[in-house]
């Protein structure tokens, strides 16, 4: 039986995270540099927890003005001090919950620099290795950072998109160039289950790429992000494809009551209150 994951980038200060939590298997939650803070990292962990989800961590640039989006000028030793120490905080509010930080996902451009330069992916992967090397690492399909994790013998998952255009190269096409996104949810629902059932994805150029995905990332600040989360489970399911995070304990899928991994009173009194 085939199985995917169905990522979500959170805690970025958009309005549709809880409500996503009822679709995705994974959250990659912003670990403040360019977007969210200590709060809103907490309490989308615990809503997480709460729903047996897999938390991520997703560290950027330190460049909120530009919503991680840019690419700084800064060293890879740099870059790599700045990735062990946004998994620690986040690992450090995950732990005070009861949880634990699983994966680490890098954002915007600094997930995009880790494919151009080697050395970028290689220091984001030493960080990961270096904090907790069970961790996992999310990276573009076929691309330089999962084989950079395996090669410093992390586990990597590969990672595709629903609404984004795709390069002849396998790459993401830059989000100021024509084909950069994906508007139509019927296209970018089709777009996903071809790589799912086919392991290919149709190029800007026309042609098609291989891609072997296990995760498939769902943007959280769309218009139609809630609507597309639920139409893209229900495709899945009707395909015999099982949704579930490769993370959690022998690929668990969320609890049907309550939670198996975090105790809801236990979560409420180390939050502080009733939600």
């Amino acid at each position: 039986m085939k199985t995917i994951d169905l990522n979500v980038d959170m805690g970025e200060g958009f309005g549709n995270d809880i409500a996503l939590l009822e679709f995705a298997t994974s959250v990659n939650i912003a670990c403040g540099w360019h977007a969210g803070d200590a709060t809103t990292m907490r309490r989308t962990a615990a809503a997480a927890l709460e729903r047996g989800v897999a938390i991520g961590a997703h560290p950027s640039y330190p460049d909120r003005e530009n919503f991680g989006r840019v690419v700084l000028n800064v060293t890879t030793d740099e870059i790599y001090t700045g990735v062990l120490y946004q998994i620690g905080a986040l690992a450090a509010i995950v732990k005070g919950l009861g949880g634990h930080v699983s994966h680490v996902k890098p954002h915007g451009a600094l997930y995009n620099e880790a494919e151009r330069d080697e050395n970028v992916a290689d220091a984001i992967v030493r960080a990961v290795r270096d904090h907790d090397s069970s961790m996992a690492v999310f990276g573009l399909a076929e691309g330089q950072l999962v084989d950079a994790a395996r090669r410093a013998g992390l586990t990597a998952f590969d990672e595709v998109f629903a609404d984004r255009g795709y390069t002849a190269e396998g790459k993401l096409v830059p989000r100021n160039e024509p084909g950069a996104l994906i508007e139509a949810d019927a296209d970018a629902l089709q777009q996903v289950l071809e790589m799912v059932r086919h392991q290919h994805v149709k190029s800007v150029s026309g042609g098609y790429v291989s891609v072997r995905p296990d995760t498939v990332c769902l943007h959280g600040d769309g218009e139609h992000a809630l609507t597309f989360a639920q139409e893209i489970r229900a495709a899945l399911h009707s395909e015999g494809v099982t949704v579930t995070s490769p993370t959690l304990p022998q690929h668990a899928s969320r609890p049907e009551t309550g939670s198996r991994y975090i105790d809801r009173g236990v979560l409420e009194s180390r939050l502080g209150c009733d939600e």
